[in-house]
């Protein structure tokens, strides 16, 4: 059988698992060894060790998210040569007078409401390079603009079918619609995201100052000035409604986003090639693919692959199951289980694989919860917890990881614990209020 494997020793591959999850999750956290690094030296020993053999590692690689994630960094990095970015900074900048807690709040509303409607990482992709052209130019730290980004882009994106991976696989195993997640979650988002503003404002906004010189060289640019090359800016535009479209449209096609996002980085590449003669081509298409973040892409091919080797030797099974006897079937404590396991799991661990293992579980409570209907509050309570947990560490979720990338890229270090520290208590915060949310609207 190609799924059979067989642990160095005859050790148990469950303890193996375990123990090479949690070695390659303390490497990463001491920061000494580049994420990527680490991730695919674990994803090596785990298939090395026999935990897994190699077709189950590649099977555990969500291709859709790399492919997106891919796809979307190339038309970025081209959308960007049109100089549209910077005609999007200093539109915002001049909107908040160049005020930086003012620009702060603005570009978490932006990163929020775009998340809920396209998908988080996506939306990072678009709004992170407007912000460290932003803070480079009032000449202020652009951390917590990009802190307050993340947690926009995940509050935002728990509010719809399209926003967060957790919620696509929910949706697509219990058939809830894009309305379903809005009139649902919807409420409690709006609450968690306005808190959200007040608490970078105090801990960062109101300590926030740029210079009058710096100020006013921001508002001196023209918005219109900052396009360079108008063709590709429509081409780019036009390339990205067509890509946008089709994550929206989705359902209906039966396309994943990650084969949109590549067929439409595929798209603008000819449409940016294809005046020039070969050796420009090549040298084009060299250009583009070195912008791509290939850090970002190798930690998650070998991120995939460990949480893979866990959930072969069921660990994750017997974390699920585990999460359900201690309940005792009682619905409010079942809810209320899932809410605080999901976020703290989420926060430690991929939460695609979680959730997937969790529906199956969820399911076949419904005898006991009094069918379908009675499972609606767990639904809610794995999404709210899964999506709002993945605040919580920079590996919690696919747009930390991807913000964190590009700061780095851009000279802004994003260091793992520096992170920790403080995202962490936020979201047991916001996990908090969803807490209070899930038992009176869905619970009391």
């Amino acid at each position: 059988m190609p799924d059979e494997t067989h642990v160095i020793f005859g050790l148990d591959p469950l303890w193996v698992s375990t123990a090479l999850l949690l070695m390659t999750y303390a490497v990463i956290m001491t920061e000494k060894v580049n994420r990527a690094v680490v991730a695919l030296l674990g994803a090596g020993l785990m298939i090395s060790l026999g935990v897994l053999n190699q077709e189950a590692a590649i099977r555990g690689v969500d291709f859709n998210t790399i492919a997106l994630l891919t796809g979307m960094m190339i038309l970025v990095n081209l959308t960007r040569k049109s100089g549209v970015f910077q005609y999007v900074a200093f539109w915002s900048a001049r909107r908040a007078q160049g005020v930086p807690w003012k620009l702060m709040i603005m570009l978490s509303v932006v990163t929020a409401v775009l998340s809920a409607l396209l998908d988080n990482v996506t939306t990072v992709l678009l709004v992170t390079p407007v912000t460290l052209m932003v803070a480079r130019e009032l000449e202020v730290s652009a951390y917590p603009f990009l802190f307050a980004e993340i947690f926009a882009s995940n509050i935002g994106g728990t509010s719809t079918l399209i926003g967060d991976p957790p919620n696509i696989l929910i949706g697509s195993a219990t058939g809830l619609a894009f309305n379903d997640f809005v009139v649902n979650l919807g409420p409690v988002v709006v609450v968690i995201m306005g808190l959200q503003l007040v608490a970078t404002h105090l801990i960062w906004g109101r300590k926030m100052h740029a210079s009058d010189e710096a100020r006013a060289r921001v508002l001196a640019y023209r918005p219109a000035d900052a396009i360079t090359d108008h063709t590709l800016l429509w081409q780019s535009l036009a390339v990205l409604g067509l890509v946008i479209t089709g994550f929206m449209t989705a359902r209906a096609t039966g396309l994943e986003p990650g084969t949109v996002a590549m067929f439409g980085a595929a798209a603008l590449m000819y449409l940016y090639i294809r005046d020039h003669h070969a050796e420009a081509q090549s040298h084009h298409v060299h250009e583009v693919f070195g912008e791509v973040e290939w850090i970002t892409i190798f930690f998650f091919v070998g991120l995939f692959m460990v949480v893979a080797g866990v959930e072969h030797a069921g660990l994750l099974d017997i974390m699920a199951h585990g999460l359900m006897d201690v309940t005792a079937g009682d619905p409010t404590v079942t809810a209320l289980v899932i809410l605080w396991s999901s976020a703290i799991l989420s926060a430690i661990i991929d939460n695609i694989p979680f959730v997937a293992t969790m529906i199956p579980m969820i399911k076949n409570m419904a005898p006991t919860m009094g069918g379908p209907e009675g499972l609606m509050p767990l639904w809610w309570a794995l999404s709210l917890g899964a999506c709002l947990g993945g605040n919580g560490t920079l590996v919690g979720a696919s747009a930390n990881l991807t913000v964190a990338g590009l700061a780095e890229r851009g000279g802004v270090p994003f260091k793992f614990m520096t992170y920790l520290k403080l995202a962490f208590p936020l979201m047991l915060g916001s996990v908090a209020i969803a807490h209070v949310y899930l038992y009176f609207r869905f619970l009391a």
